[in-house]
């Protein structure tokens, strides 16, 4: 790890599977058709990939055609004050061979709700970045000013 002027720590890949494994969702970014899209997925880390569980359709197609993903996980931990953002890119490949697959359903990785989610996917990291900050008060934003707002949800 490494920490730069503006007290941001750079993670490096160790602590980087260590804080996902602190995580249950994360969002994984496909390209399909040329655009991009991104879906919420609950995971598991496994050997130092990410393992997560989907059905057929646009998700699991986009996931393994060899263009390649991104994988992103924030956390926060209010009572420090610290937030975190680790990012996988590599390439996605369905868990197909018998072993591996049984493998995968030993994993305690459960879908969130009921519709079946018979296919394994895993991530194979070629690039593991993270890194994490303190996040400041609102007040060294701007004095008076006051804190942003969250927008209302319509």
């Amino acid at each position: 790890m490494t920490t730069s002027e503006d007290a941001v720590t750079t993670l490096d890949t160790h602590s980087c599977l260590a804080l996902l494994r602190t995580a249950e969702v994360g969002r994984l970014a496909v390209s399909i058709t040329n655009r991009p899209d991104i879906f919420p997925i609950n995971y598991i880390v496994d050997r130092g990939t990410v393992v997560f569980r989907t059905a057929e359709g646009t998700k699991l197609a986009a996931a393994v055609l060899g263009q390649g993903v991104a994988f992103e996980v924030d956390g926060y931990d209010p009572d420090a004050g610290d937030a975190w953002s680790v990012v996988i890119k590599g390439d996605a490949v369905e868990i197909e061979q018998m072993e591996q697959y049984f493998d995968a359903m030993d994993l305690p990785l459960f879908p969130w709700h009921a519709g079946p989610k018979h296919r394994f996917v895993r991530i194979e990291p070629v690039e593991v970045t993270g890194r994490q900050f303190h996040v400041v008060d609102h007040d060294a934003w701007g004095g008076d000013r006051p804190a942003p707002r969250r927008a209302p949800l319509e």
